[in-house]
């Protein structure tokens, strides 16, 4: 018997952080946490299981919105008029009235404190012309971002036959959003605020923007069958967490399991922002307008490591001694190899922080004759 004990505890060693399920304890059904900017799953509780989302719908409006203002087919000060379809949707809303003007920003602020249904549709209209084409953009994009579980019926989320989600597609969705378009935090992180020249109120709906250290986010939803779900963002450390939550019994279940989901990440793994060892010498550049080119890292490494570890961190830089003109500016010149414990853990692009011209015939020929002229002379 001591034996099989034995055997088990070791076992559970064994198994991936984010498979032990006993060490992050929730009552919802389906569950996942991620981290931003490594994508890594660090828990997962039937995260592919397939529900209604409800408003957590609202995550890929919103990116759609803020891919809109980010390509200059939208703008924040642009203002939206109310068509009698936004008008009619029900549930959650502002109480939008036929032909009422409001802005994108105020519009986006109703979406992500208050849920409106009314200006969810009324900035799906502005972006695509109908939410129906709005609609069969989000699912393009869902299967661009690898969203295989996922189907769109709607902007809203509201109840409709074959809307439906994965606790991972969500997370998939909130990773894009808040990854690339930091600038939503102004919108998510706001508690109580108003619209209307301060006559119409606005709290959020998610508690946990008040309630938990570092919330940044990000989406409630709730339906008599979807039950009830989140998509919960915070952020200590420099590291953000994204916490999902699907077909939880009551409100209590979804934030508690969310809080809980958050509180693992944020005790048990931290980010290591990884650099070479020593400064990268500048490069030679044959023909070149500039002698040398400064290599630079394409972009920043950091590396997710479970607090219990012990990770050894190392750093091996591959470079050429000299390379030919023209360069361009972000031209790839070499790479870093990035080892953890010794084994390779990914690798990163160096590339050339700025652009080299190549000389001209007249160039050259000025160069070999400062050459000569400064050759030494021997008695």
């Amino acid at each position: 018997m001591k034996a099989v004990l034995a055997l088990s505890l070791v076992l559970l060693c064994l198994l991936p952080t984010h498979a032990r399920a006993a060490e992050v304890d929730i009552t919802a059904p389906s569950a996942i946490l991620m981290e931003k900017s490594t994508g890594e799953v660090l828990f997962e509780q039937d995260a592919h299981a397939v529900y209604e989302p409800a408003s957590v719908t609202k995550v890929m409006t919103l990116l759609l919105v803020m891919e809109a203002i980010d390509a200059g087919t939208l703008c924040w000060d642009d203002v939206i008029t109310a068509s009698p379809y936004a008008c009619s949707m029900g549930g959650s809303q502002i109480w939008l009235k036929e032909g009422e003007q409001l802005t994108v920003s105020e519009m986006v602020k109703a979406v992500a404190v208050a849920s409106a249904n009314d200006c969810a549709v009324a900035l799906a209209e502005a972006v695509s012309g109908s939410e129906t084409a709005f609609v069969q953009r989000m699912n393009e994009r869902a299967k661009e971002l690898g969203m295989e579980s996922t189907v769109f019926c709607n902007c809203t989320g509201l109840p409709a036959e074959g809307h439906v989600s994965s606790a991972y597609d969500i997370a998939l969705m909130s990773r894009e959003l808040i990854l690339n378009h930091p600038q939503l935090r102004e919108y998510t992180t706001i508690w109580m605020d108003t619209l209307r020249d301060g006559q119409f109120q606005l709290t959020n709906t998610n508690r946990l923007i008040y309630s938990y250290p570092g919330a940044t986010g990000l989406k409630t939803g709730s339906t008599d069958t979807a039950l009830y779900c989140l998509s919960a963002t915070a952020e200590r450390d420099g590291m953000e967490l994204i916490a999902v939550v699907m077909h939880a019994a009551t409100p209590s279940d979804r934030f508690d399991s969310a809080a809980a989901l958050l509180n693992y990440g944020f005790a048990n793994y931290s980010l290591t922002q990884v650099y070479p060892e020593q400064v990268l010498p500048p490069i030679s550049v044959l023909l070149g307008e500039q002698d040398t080119v400064q290599p630079v890292l394409d972009h920043d490494c950091t590396i997710l490591t479970h607090q219990s570890q012990s990770a050894a961190v190392t750093t091996q830089v591959h470079l050429p001694e000299e390379v030919s003109a023209p360069v361009e500016e972000g031209q790839k010149l070499g790479e870093m190899i990035v080892y953890l414990d010794g084994e390779e853990h990914e690798r990163v692009d160096l590339v050339a922080s700025t652009g080299v011209a190549r000389l001209t015939v007249w160039g050259i020929f000025q160069q070999l004759l400062d050459t000569l002229l400064f050759l030494p002379t021997h008695a």
